[in-house]
């Protein structure tokens, strides 16, 4: 991901979706608001997601300061992942994403067998 500058995007939220949207860095910032989780971790906890694409969102989520990545020197090595201060700042905006999840399911009719 190529880092713009302020002045590229049209507002806030663009700026918000560019660089926490999309499909897994929701779900992987969620998972490590908890702590810190090793990249295995995080791949099961999310489920469904490629090694390949869990490795690009967490190097897109490190290029913009939201986490941190630590590689131990150890064979195999580990690697884990933290989130930043300005990472646990998406903690809010996550919680309402969820709030809103829940009150649609509620409202979503149930299927019948």
């Amino acid at each position: 991901m190529t880092l713009k500058l302020a002045s590229d995007y049209r507002c806030a939220v663009e700026m918000t979706v560019n660089i926490a949207g999309g499909k897994w860095k929701p779900l992987i910032v969620h998972y490590l608001l908890s702590g810190t989780k090793r990249f295995g971790e995080l791949g099961r906890l999310i489920g469904g997601v490629t090694q390949r694409s869990l490795t690009l969102q967490l190097r897109e989520l490190e290029s913009t300061g939201i986490v941190t990545r630590k590689v131990f020197a150890e064979v195999p090595p580990r690697v884990e992942y933290t989130l930043t201060p300005l990472g646990h700042s998406l903690a809010p905006t996550l919680e309402a994403m969820k709030v809103w999840g829940e009150m649609y399911i509620a409202q979503m009719p149930q299927k019948s067998l």
